[in-house]
């Protein structure tokens, strides 16, 4: 069983180990840009229902789709784009908030590593005469995402720093 030693700084747990410290400063770092990527989504309407998602799916199916997926952005654009811009907008707001207080965040990394993985299919194909490292290279803007979120589902992201310790004593070496 895993050990942490900890005392409490200002009602927040610290910890000493290193590694608990990582996935904290990790969970917290990805939800800081997730509640960044969603608010100006959630608290404006431009990419809600003035096009903006709409845009951007074009501008996969024109820069760079994985071949089977260009059926499922020209079917979002045809029948739903404006309820999945809302969802995606929710999305990535409500991801960023769970990540950064510590609640449900594996949970929320599941339902990002979803959405960075169904982000990377649609964005991220260079080519069928592509070279293999150029794959990883046209990702990256979603992959090292998705990665992190795999980290943060199998990790203990709510360990230390989150709001759910707030207030509350500290009973020990856990």
């Amino acid at each position: 069983m895993h050990q942490c030693r900890s005392g409490k700084l200002l009602g927040m747990r610290i910890s000493k180990d290193p590694n608990t410290v990582a996935i904290a400063v990790l969970r917290i770092a990805v939800g800081v840009f997730f509640t960044i990527f969603g608010q100006y989504k959630v608290f404006g309407t431009q990419f809600t229902l003035h096009g903006g998602f709409q845009e951007g799916i074009k501008g996969f199916l024109q820069g760079g789709a994985y071949p089977f997926m260009v059926p499922v952005l020209n079917g979002i654009l045809a029948h739903g784009a404006t309820a999945v811009a809302f969802s995606v907008a929710y999305g990535e707001f409500l991801i960023g908030i769970s990540l950064f207080t510590g609640v449900l965040s594996r949970i929320a990394s599941i339902f990002g590593f979803l959405l960075m993985t169904a982000m990377w299919l649609s964005g991220g194909y260079p080519g069928a005469q592509a070279a293999f490292w150029q794959y990883w290279g046209a990702s990256l803007n979603w992959s090292i995402f998705a990665v992190s979120f795999v980290v943060l589902a199998l990790g203990r992201p709510e360990e230390l720093w989150a709001f759910r310790y707030l207030g509350t004593r500290s009973r020990g070496p856990s």
